[in-house]
């Protein structure tokens, strides 16, 4: 495969590889200096890259990337996300306005429900879900086998299911 210039083959992941930075650190800032410094080394690396999945590749990099920031900046720093900041949800113009509400309702209580997973679930959920990743993929870029990475997807789903759960029935007490 002919490989192509840096902007035509990591750039139009650069979407994909905030929103996955932005699930990792919890924090728009944050992502923002990941993802930067993730393309900083991506650029600096670009002449090794040998695989014909950027996206992916650029994914294992934003990963690195923060864990490297995380144990040099934040050692022993909870990092914490607001459940009320303000987060874009996508309007579907076919809806009519209760529709709407109750869309933007259900994509909340689903965020909510990912904060509430260990990272780990969190991670290989958003990577699939999200990003729509394959089995492979996700594996190559949390550096786990196929084997845990379908195991943690199985019993994430499980658990946020739980929470979901377990959140509407609350909601139904209020």
């Amino acid at each position: 495969m002919a490989m192509g210039t840096f902007e035509e083959t990591v750039v139009p992941h650069l979407d994909a590889a905030f929103n996955y930075a932005r699930w990792l650190t919890r924090d728009d800032a944050e992502a923002e200096d990941v993802v930067q410094d993730a393309c900083v080394r991506a650029m600096r690396f670009f002449s090794s890259f040998r695989n014909d999945n950027a996206r992916a590749w650029l994914f294992t990099i934003v990963r690195n990337t923060w864990f490297s920031r995380l144990s040099r900046h934040h050692r022993g720093v909870p990092q914490t996300i607001a459940v009320d900041s303000p987060q874009v949800v996508l309007v579907d113009d076919d809806l009519d306005p209760e529709e709407q509400l109750v869309r933007q309702h259900t994509v909340l209580r689903v965020r909510e429900a990912l904060e509430q997973l260990p990272g780990d679930f969190r991670e290989v959920l958003v990577l699939r879900e999200f990003e729509g990743l394959s089995y492979k993929e996700i594996a190559s870029v949390v550096g786990i086998p196929v084997g845990t990475v379908m195991s943690r997807l199985a019993r994430g789903r499980e658990r946020l299911m739980g929470v979901l759960k377990l959140t509407a029935s609350m909601e139904t007490l209020r």
